[in-house]
Parts: C-alpha cells; sequence; structure tokens
C-alpha cells in the first residue's frame, strides 16, 4: 500500500527530529522515517539491567540564550530538558603528565589555567576569541551556506558583518596555521592538547581543522556558551521533539528503513522495509534526507547525477567509533575529575570518556556508568572473518580499560558491567553506512562555502545533519535542520521565522 504526504523526513535523529517538527509546524503533512525501534540516532540511548547508556552523543551545546536548542524549543513552546552545567568542561590528560588540563566554565579561570599550563599562549587564544565572537555572530543570524540560489545568497549577505568579513581572511586556515601566526608553532604540548579537543568535534587534528570552526570550538565550553549534561539521557533531548511533531499533526514512523528513493513525476517515492520485514512505499513532494550523504548513492542508484555522485566520492570516510560502555561503584573514581576527560593514549587511541552523576538517573545510587569512545577507521572491522572480528575486538577493550586503569584508577576487579560496540555495531544501530558516526571533517576545503550544500542537484531533495554546515553535535545539526527547512519553505513561497515564546530554562537536575 502506498502512502503520500507533502514532505518525508529520512532519519530520526536530532537532525530529523528538529526538521519534521519545524515543517509540521508550518501546517505541511509530515512522515518521518526512523529504522530504529526509537529515535535519537547517534543521541539515542539503550539500556543494560540497571544501566542507561548514551549511545553516542554524551553532552549536549546551545542551551544558552540564543544557541540552537534554546531558540527552536522556544519556538515550539517546550522547556529546555533538566541538564546541569558541565564545569570542568572537559579534563585533559596529557601522555606521561600526571596533572590534568580543565577547561573551566569561568572565563577568566580557564584564562589562568591556560596561561599556567601553556605560557606564552596567549596571543593564540585572544586570536580564536576575536574569531569566535565574529562567526558566533555570523552563525546566530541563521546564514545559508554554501548558496546555491539568489535566495541562498540574500540569506548569506544579509548575515554578514564588518567582523565576520574581517575574520574571513582566515577562511582557508587551519587552527595550525594560527598557531604559526601568533608564534606558538613550535609549542609541541599546546599543539598535542589541540589535537585532542579539535578531533572530538571537528574530525580532524589543528593541521587540518578550519581555523573558523575550530576558533569556536576551543570557546564552547566557557559561558556565556557553555556544555550541558542532560537528567536522565540525551533522550531527554529527542523526546520533546517528538512531542512537538505529533503535536503539529506529522507522523513519527519507527522500524521504517528506507532502501530506495526515486523520482516519480513532481515528486519523489520512496520505498523499504517496515515492521515485520514488510515492504511500504511512501510518496512525497520533497525529501529531506539527515542520513550522510555516503548513503545517497545506494538510495538513489542511477538517478544521482554523475558529478554530484563523484563528489561524494572524493569526500575521505568519516570516522567510525570503538565504544566501552561499563559501570563500576562510584567511590572507585577520581572525586575532581568532573564528569568528561580526555586521556591522551596510544592504543587502541585517545579515549574520551563520559561518567554519569550521582542521581541523574543512569545507574543506581553510589555507583555509575562509564562510556569511552575512541575514533577508528570504520571500513576495516567489516572485512574481518568472526575470530578475527572477536580478536580484534577483545584487544581494543583491554587496551581501553587499560587506558581507564591509567587515568581512573580502574582494575578488572571494579567493574559492574563492560561491553563494546565496535563500528559493525553502529552501523545495525543507526543504518549508517559502515556506522560512521562524524560528519564530512571540518577541513577548509569543506566547511561553510566550500562544504557540501543542503541543496542538492535534485528538485526537491535536500539535506541536513552533520555532513552539512554547521557541523557535527546536536547543536549544530539542529542549525542544519534550521536552513534546510527555511530553503524548502522559501522555494514553496514561504517563510520561516522562529517564534520568541518564552519558556523556561533548563533545571539544575
Amino acid at each position: 500500500m502506498t502512502s503520500r504526504c507533502d514532505v518525508a523526513v529520512v532519519g530520526a535523529g536530532i537532525a530529523g527530529l528538529t526538521a519534521a517538527a519545524l515543517l509540521a509546524d508550518q501546517g505541511l503533512e509530515v512522515v518521518l522515517l526512523e529504522a530504529h525501534s526509537q529515535s535519537g540516532g547517534c543521541a539515542g540511548t539503550f539500556r543494560r539491567g540497571p544501566y542507561t547508556f548514551d549511545v553516542g552523543a554524551t553532552q549536549v551545546a546551545g542551551f544558552e540564550p540564543g544557541g540552537s536548542h534554546a531558540r527552536l524549543f522556544r519556538h515550539f513552546g517546550l522547556p529546555l530538558p533538566a541538564a546541569r552545567p558541565l564545569d570542568p568542561g572537559c579534563s585533559v590528560r596529557l601522555a606521561g603528565e600526571p596533572e590534568l588540563i580543565r577547561l573551566w566554565r569561568d572565563p577568566e579561570r580557564w584564562r589562568q589555567e591556560r596561561q599556567r599550563q601553556f605560557p606564552g599562549s596567549e596571543r593564540f587564544w585572544q586570536l580564536c576569541a576575536w574569531l569566535h565572537h565574529g562567526t558566533w555572530g555570523f552563525a546566530g543570524r541563521d546564514p545559508v551556506l554554501p548558496p546555491r540560489n539568489a535566495w541562498d545568497l540574500g540569506q548569506l549577505l544579509s548575515a554578514l558583518d564588518p567582523g565576520t568579513l574581517a575574520s574571513g581572511v582566515f577562511a582557508t586556515a587551519t587552527v595550525a596555521d594560527l598557531l604559526v601566526l601568533c608564534g606558538c608553532g613550535a609549542d609541541h604540548r599546546l599543539r598535542r592538547f589541540l589535537d585532542l579537543q579539535l578531533r572530538l568535534y571537528s574530525q580532524e587534528p589543528a593541521d587540518r581543522t578550519a581555523a573558523l570552526y575550530g576558533a569556536t570550538v576551543l570557546a564552547m565550553a566557557q559561558e556565556p556558551l557553555g556544555l550541558w549534561h542532560l537528567q536522565g539521557s540525551m533522550q531527554r533531548l529527542s523526546e520533546p521533539l517528538e512531542q512537538a511533531l505529533t503535536a503539529a499533526g506529522g507522523q513519527l514512523r519507527l522500524r521504517h528503513r528506507l532502501t530506495g528513493l526515486r523520482r516519480l513525476g513532481l515528486g519523489w517515492q520512496l520505498e523499504g522495509q517496515g515492521p515485520g520485514q514488510r515492504s511500504f512505499r511512501l510518496e512525497a513532494t520533497e525529501v529531506v534526507c539527515s542520513l550522510p550523504p555516503q548513503a545517497l548513492p545506494q538510495l538513489l542508484g542511477d538517478a544521482l547525477p554523475a558529478g554530484y555522485d563523484r563528489r561524494l566520492s572524493s569526500f575521505p570516510d568519516p570516522s567510525g567509533a570503538l565504544v566501552l560502555y561499563g559501570a563500576v561503584v562510584r567511590e572507585r573514581l577520581p572525586a575532581d575529575l568532573g564528569l568528561h576527560a580526555q586521556l591522551d593514549w596510544a592504543d587502541p587511541g585517545s579515549l574520551f570518556v563520559s561518567l554519569s552523576a550521582e542521581g541523574d538517573g543512569r545507574a543506581p545510587a553510589g555507583q555509575a556508568t562509564v562510556i569511552a569512545s575512541v575514533f577508528t577507521p570504520a571500513r576495516p572491522w567489516f572485512d574481518l572473518a568472526e575470530p578475527a572480528y572477536q580478536q580484534r575486538k577483545q584487544q581494543a577493550m583491554a587496551g581501553i580499560q587499560a587506558g581507564l586503569r591509567e587515568l581512573l584508577g580502574l582494575e578488572p576487579v571494579d567493574w559492574l558491567h563492560a561491553e563494546l560496540a565496535t563500528p559493525r555495531g553502529f552501523a545495525g544501530w543507526t543504518g549508517r553506512p559502515f556506522g560512521f558516526v562524524g560528519g564530512l571533517g571540518q577541513h577548509p576545503s569543506r566547511f561553510g562555502p566550500f562544504g557540501l550544500a543542503s541543496r542538492t542537484p535534485l528538485p526537491g531533495l535536500w539535506l541536513c545533519g552533520d555532513g552539512i554546515h554547521p557541523g557535527e553535535g546536536t547543536a549544530g545539526v539542529s542549525l542544519s535542520a534550521l536552513m534546510a527547512c527555511r530553503q524548502l519553505l522559501a522555494a514553496r513561497g514561504r517563510e520561516l521565522r522562529l517564534r520568541e515564546t518564552p519558556v523556561a530554562a533548563p533545571g539544575s537536575g
């Protein structure tokens, strides 16, 4: 049986949920397709006995006044989920060093910390602060990047101001270029710290991260911005968006995996497998796809223009991830670490560690969940025969636990629960090709005006998500969804303006 709608949105991660809710709120008939049994995507949640684990994303930004989540929740008339600010935003331990580098929430305290940790680097941090000020204000004026028609260009030009134009001088520079410019190019300790921090958000180290993107990433932990830990789980971010979608008359169809997408007259036909392996067909005038762009060749087949196919093929693979999900008695954890930390570690790679807070709903009283993730090339995990796969998985598990022994002092007997996810698991969970967990990488050649556009060469097909400007993280993909929805509605002769309905600030949890 074939059903019909105005807009089909593919993928119910934060980007897809945001796009679907915005379009339904504008009176369009919207169907949101999700392959999994729950929404959230890489910001989803799963349970193991008494423990609740965040699948991928473990922290959020954009809750500050004017932030992307704050603006969108205000538009829908919803309170922000209960959350606590992270302070420090992250604690970083470099290889061979006992002392932690803490990214304090208070800007002055962070200034003192970095001057103590990296003497002689203040010119670099001040330049980053100036670039961040210009690019952050620019992002808040909702530009369209990269522009693909006159309307897009008009939105871009209206968002420019003198500060943005001045910072544009650095549009092709990397963060490593800023280090050299400020006389810090030989500071290898600072460079290692930056590589660790930037790779979390840009998929790239300092010499491959766009300066304009990196400058903002390096300011995210401090007020007036900040990073937040959600009460309950990351699922608390997707649940209100589901409510906004259904309240506006939209539909969320879970367990609906898209397998084909083709032009049908002036619209689109979507085909896939629904619950019970039953085939479904959905006809839509337009499609908003939040899946990674690498999924398009398989979905579109011969309908994908050759030039666009070559462009997609030219992008390097996003990262995969190895993630240990564990639980321990809380008193075994360091008291002064904070909830998020990084460890400069060799095998299987540098660790990003997220701990649950007492009373946040993720673990019983007196216990804590521990999530430790490592970036890894994704495709090689799919080439392994089962015995080799299991052996490599055990080696990775042992390497991560050795790193956690170094960072947290955890011994093998301390683990109440421990399991490891690989790119194979993420492919099954998210439906992303090869279990990719990141976007295209924020290299200058793929950032902002040089990136992949939300407006595709195929009429009525739009993209959003972490492969589109402004990049990764729940705050970034929400802005990409807003951008795509504004373009779609403008093509229909309509304007999308976010409402300013006052709502409550996030609770302290």
